[in-house]
């Protein structure tokens, strides 16, 4: 009774018109919700949960009560805006040279950024295990959202996790610091005066702004009806 009560509420938890729900829209997709429990011994949780599973139960969005799971997946609302990474990059005659992947280099960031299933040995103790991973889009879709900026973003050495983009004349490059202020929302050269790996790692550490700024509008109204008292809404 208590989890079918549950059930049947949680879709409209997930949607309640709350502050973060005005400021970042989203619906539950038409897949609907599904439950399971975790309401087990810490220990047997740890060694058994998800075992012989190839994908994990929880999505992106969800409410656990007293070790009861209710997870869905949440889309952006369709009246939402939408921001993809080829909407803040800059023209590449604005680019300067040293953000362009070199040829020689491009067979160690194609590793990098591809799948792996591999023998690995730990340098100093000579343990051996298997290490594997998938692969991530390289270059980055321009249609598609940004993943999140690291601190690691800056210098020309190749990695997994920096961002590599296509440019209109076929070149492969990194993300500048000025379109890593724009993904965090900052104004262009927000963080003009230092050098440009210190540049990326202040991005990679920071909020994205405009997110935060969304939100404290949205509190700052509620916080403005509450004081305006019932029906006096301001």
């Amino acid at each position: 009774m208590y989890k079918a009560a549950c059930q049947a509420n949680v879709a409209e938890w997930l949607g309640m018109p709350g502050c973060l729900a005005r400021a970042l829209p989203c619906d539950i997709a038409n897949s609907g919700l599904i439950q399971f429990s975790i309401a087990e011994n810490l220990d047997t949780l740890s060694r058994y949960f998800g075992k012989d599973q190839k994908t994990t139960p929880f999505q992106n969005a969800g409410i656990m009560v007293q070790g009861h799971v209710f997870t869905g997946k949440a889309v952006t609302a369709p009246y939402a805006e939408h921001v993809a990474l080829g909407d803040i990059l800059q023209d590449e005659h604005e680019v300067p040279r040293a953000f362009f992947i070199r040829k020689k280099d491009l067979p160690r960031w194609k590793y990098l950024k591809g799948s792996k299933s591999e023998p690995r040995t730990v340098g100093a103790s000579g343990h051996r295990y298997h290490y594997s991973e998938g692969a991530m889009s390289f270059p980055a879709p321009p249609d598609r959202p940004s993943r999140p900026t690291v601190t690691g973003e800056g210098g020309a050495a190749p990695s997994r996790f920096k961002h590599v983009v296509r440019t209109p004349s076929g070149r492969l490059r990194r993300l500048t610091p000025i379109e890593l202020e724009r993904l965090n929302m900052f104004p262009d050269d927000h963080t003009k005066g230092v050098s440009d790996t210190w540049r990326a790692f202040f991005m990679g550490n920071a909020l994205v702004v405009g997110v935060v700024e969304r939100i404290g509008k949205e509190l700052r109204k509620e916080a403005t009806s509450q004081k305006a008292g019932p029906g006096k809404r301001a």
